[in-house]
């Protein structure tokens, strides 16, 4: 007991009889202070007391399923800032390999009484993981935004970057460019942005007429070590420009060029996705799709914070226009 006074009250900036009073549930203690001792408890894995079990913790889940990429983080420092905003802290949930699996971190968060969760990234954007996690938080009525991926049977408000606006801008640049041998670079099969990714690149090639072969559509892992892989397959095939689900994945294309002594602009164009933090930074400066993370993470707190409060939230995935950025990476396709 006293290891724990001292730990929250550290944490705190108050007293050990401060957070004592609190704990005994005493008066002569603010609200604001009140709050702060309770939220510390949580944030430390220490039960609360039986007699303030009864309402839900001011934490809210952020769960993501990287860091290793740039646009995670972003994420993370954006929805967290927002959460602060409103008087909620966020209490970040990274998976890594062979650590602590998402439902797992589910369970958790379950036994600290948050008041809410947002998924940016994850599970949820596999259609054929398991999503029973999922479903344990819809039956306890926790609050729940997803990032970038609906789960059709689950009725959880989404916010979204446009895929299809994203692709079409990308394919659109490139076929500008001269480029007629376009290959993409996605995710797994049943990575649901992935798809619809697919699906816009297959509508733009009929659009100008043309057609995408099976055969200029690579899968990987979200991963540099993925996207040369899939992208030194492509060069095998005489595609001139790809376009990448990500911007790891972007720099693993450009990677796999050089290895095959091809010049990025000069004979192969590479258009990334997300924007990501020091994609302006690296040689060449990457072209790519950035998605309003900003707006993005705001409106996802918003809707988090609505249900929270008990009120309505609009049905359906709101979706957020992305903006094609032009920098270094693409070029007039190679003649001949």
């Amino acid at each position: 007991m006293t290891r724990r006074l001292a730990q929250v009250a550290k944490k705190v900036g108050v007293s050990e009889a401060t957070v004592s009073r609190v704990l005994n549930g005493k008066p002569g203690v603010s609200d604001a202070t009140r709050q702060s001792v309770l939220t510390a408890l949580d944030v430390l894995g220490y039960e609360r007391p039986t007699q303030l079990r009864g309402e839900r913790a001011r934490l809210v889940g952020l769960v993501l399923p990287e860091l290793q990429n740039p646009i995670f983080p972003l994420f993370a420092e954006v929805i967290g800032a927002a959460l602060a905003q409103q008087g909620l802290t966020p209490v970040l949930c990274t998976q890594t390999k062979g650590g602590v699996s998402e439902a797992d971190y589910v369970e958790l968060l379950l036994q600290q009484h948050v008041s809410g969760v947002v998924f940016a990234g994850g599970l949820f954007a596999q259609a054929d993981a398991p999503h029973d996690h999922y479903h344990q938080l819809a039956e306890r009525k926790i609050p729940v935004v997803l990032i970038n991926a609906a789960i059709a049977e689950l009725d959880f408000p989404c916010v979204s970057c446009d895929d299809a606006v994203a692709v079409e801008q990308a394919w659109r640049h490139l076929s500008l460019l001269g480029h007629e041998r376009i290959g993409l670079v996605l995710g797994p099969g049943d990575h649901i942005p992935s798809r619809r990714k697919l699906a816009a690149a297959r509508a733009a090639a009929e659009a100008s007429g043309a057609t995408l072969p099976d055969d200029r559509v690579e899968r990987s892992m979200f991963s540099l070590e993925g996207g040369q892989a899939a992208t030194t397959r492509l060069l095998q095939r005489g595609v001139t420009g790809i376009i990448c689900a990500s911007d790891p994945l972007a720099l693993g294309a450009i990677r796999a060029a050089r290895r095959r002594g091809l010049a990025v602009p000069g004979q192969v164009s590479v258009v990334g996705f997300d924007d990501s933090a020091f994609m302006n930074c690296v040689e060449p400066p990457l072209t790519t799709v950035r998605q309003p993370i900003e707006a993005m993470g705001r409106a996802a707190v918003d809707l988090l914070c609505a249900q929270i409060q008990g009120g309505e939230v609009p049905p359906g995935e709101l979706l957020f226009e992305p903006e094609l950025v032009v920098r270094g990476s693409t070029a007039q396709a190679p003649r001949g």
